[in-house]
């Protein structure tokens, strides 16, 4: 009688790994804003897959009690600032921090909901022509507010004012040439690609700047009607700074040199200049004359 073949144990299955490591990360950039920064972590820490989120919040030199929140929130990470250098460059240093591959920028004043990262997680890596996605943000009333733009002309900054895109709340999602970074998903390889943000942008421009970039590598930035978040009403904390209104100017004509041409970008610092001149603000003139920003702080 011929021999039984020897019974061969199965191989055991593959072991299918966890993904470890977070698969975003949240950078906000904060000044004196505590009260707000304590909502928008709790509502990060109600996200449905916290668990793989990095909370990252760069502290510009505040005097309240932002800068201590780690105490109240452990698992969130700040990076203190001796002051406020600019949000370009307070994004620079958290894009050296950050441990995922996809980078939210958020606003204090913003509040997600449970599933607003997974979902702009899920829609960014899904799609390769996109640089950025974000939110349709509504008001707490649940009104759609609108942080998404054309591409301003020279005469739009002149004027001190963004053409607004508007988003069918019902609707597809929708590319756009200019999204705030209210809240903005973005890919930490295209950003390194760009070499980072341009820090000769201070506190304003630099989401401006990420726009034309993507425009230039032929992706997109679009948003999502079906994901919401809600932006919640908030004063600029560096309204009152001379230097903060200079670095709005400053950072106009820095975008318009770098785009239009080194003339263009002259043409609107003198305007602003003249106008200065005009209206005897010589604080601001001796700023604008210097080409003062929030970032040129930190040689200081």
């Amino acid at each position: 009688m011929p021999a039984k073949p020897p019974v061969v144990a199965p191989e055991p299955a593959a072991v299918q790994q966890e993904p470890s490591g977070p698969r975003v990360s949240a950078i906000l950039v904060a000044f004196n804003q505590a009260q707000e920064l304590r909502r928008a972590i709790e509502a990060l820490q109600r996200s449905s897959d916290a668990a793989r989120l990095q909370i990252l919040i760069v502290d510009c030199g505040s005097h309240d009690d932002g800068p201590r929140l780690d105490a109240e929130y452990p698992s969130v990470q700040i990076l203190r600032l001796p002051q406020h250098f600019g949000a370009t460059r307070a994004m620079n240093i958290a894009l050296r921090t950050a441990k995922a591959e996809l980078l939210l920028f958020l606003s204090p004043f913003v509040e997600v909901l449970p599933d607003t990262v997974a979902r702009l997680a899920d829609r960014l890596e899904a799609d390769s022509g996109a640089a950025a996605v974000c939110p349709l943000l509504l008001n707490p009333e649940g009104e759609p507010v609108s942080r998404t733009y054309r591409i301003p002309s020279a005469q739009d900054l002149a004027a001190g004012v963004l053409r607004v895109m508007k988003i069918d709340p019902s609707g597809e999602p929708a590319a756009v040439e200019y999204a705030s970074r209210d809240a903005l998903l973005v890919r930490k390889q295209f950003l390194r690609h760009m070499n980072y943000f341009d820090e000769r942008f201070g506190e304003y421009w630099g989401d401006l700047d990420l726009a034309m970039q993507v425009r230039r590598t032929g992706k997109k930035i679009y948003v999502i009607p079906s994901i919401h978040a809600t932006l919640h009403a908030g004063e600029d904390p560096l309204r009152d700074y001379p230097l903060a209104q200079a670095d709005r100017i400053v950072g106009a004509a820095e975008f318009l040199g770098k785009y239009n041409g080194f003339f263009a970008g002259f043409r609107f610092r003198s305007g602003a200049i003249l106008r200065a001149l005009l209206a005897f603000n010589f604080k601001r003139l001796s700023m604008l004359l210097s080409g003062q920003n929030m970032g040129s702080q930190a040689g200081r």
